[in-house]
């Protein structure tokens, strides 16, 4: 299936980004899922750090990071992060990782220390995690809220027909849980969830999504389109069309979500420090 001509990317130029996070051995979600907009956000500079190794638990069905056995925590990883995030000046950092079903804590104290870092070395930078799941445990998701990020985001990625199918490790209600929790724990740190379209979901289906996701107090939310990173992943079964995520981002402001980044090459960390500003 081709590309239609509103989803193709136009080449970026050249910045250092990628050769700053390679001197610090530090891995992107950017590079590790085949961003379409890495070479945007690499020229501003910006980057998405992925932390807790670069081999995923899980095996989702969209997603084009390594599934196998994961690393051992690396201690080091938090100020390395750090080191990068200072050198490339950012004003706002992501922090995501790869699922560790493996560890007891699913690595929320990676996540802690991270952010403790970040902050330590920017202090008046603003930090943004996108979790997983934590397999719903709310102690976890309470040592990195109490790190106080002041973004936390959870995707839920699709809506609940397709979760067996796109994400057969997770679970649709644990994944709303995520974010309800967040808000109870801290009522004042923004919550936030993305989701992709285009593997056969229905208008009707999105709103649903969207209700559920707003009703567990989620503030801010990303709509993008599946795009297949490798033959090994899904197939996209549509290209949704823009209107449709001019409707979309219309349906949600109604429902009262106050940031909505709507569009075919949206993703949830893209531009992310907009949502801040309102």
């Amino acid at each position: 299936m081709h590309l239609p001509d509103w989803i193709k990317t136009k080449a970026s130029g050249l910045h250092n980004t990628k050769a700053l996070l390679r001197s610090h051995g530090v891995t992107t979600v950017c590079e590790e899922a085949r961003c379409p907009n890495k070479g945007h956000c690499f020229l501003k500079p910006t980057a998405t750090f992925m932390i807790l190794g670069d081999n995923c638990t899980r095996n989702c069905g969209f997603c084009s990071v390594k599934s196998g056995k994961p690393s051992c925590v690396d201690a080091e990883e938090p100020e390395r992060v750090a080191k990068a995030a200072y050198e490339l000046g950012l004003k706002h950092v992501v922090i995501t990782s790869v699922t560790r079903d493996d560890l007891p804590d699913g690595g929320a104290l990676q996540f802690a220390k991270t952010i403790r870092a970040v902050k330590t070395r920017l202090p008046n930078a603003k930090v943004e995690v996108l979790t997983p799941d934590f397999k719903g445990d709310i102690n976890s998701l309470k040592i990195v809220l109490d790190e106080r990020p002041d973004v936390f985001n959870h995707n839920m990625e699709t809506i609940k027909r397709l979760y067996s199918i796109v994400r057969p490790q997770a679970d649709y209600e644990c994944s709303i849980n995520v974010l309800r929790n967040a808000k109870k724990i801290a009522p004042d740190i923004k919550t936030k969830s993305g989701l992709m379209l285009g593997l056969g979901e229905t208008l009707d289906e999105v709103v649903e999504l969207l209700r559920d996701i707003r009703s567990a107090g989620c503030d801010f939310l990303t709509v993008g389109q599946y795009l297949r990173p490798s033959k090994k992943n899904l197939s996209v079964v549509e290209y949704i069309r823009p209107e449709i995520f001019d409707e979309i981002k219309k349906r949600a402001i109604e429902l009262g979500f106050e940031f909505v980044a709507s569009g075919p090459l949206v993703r949830s960390s893209m531009n992310a420090e907009e949502f801040l500003k309102g």
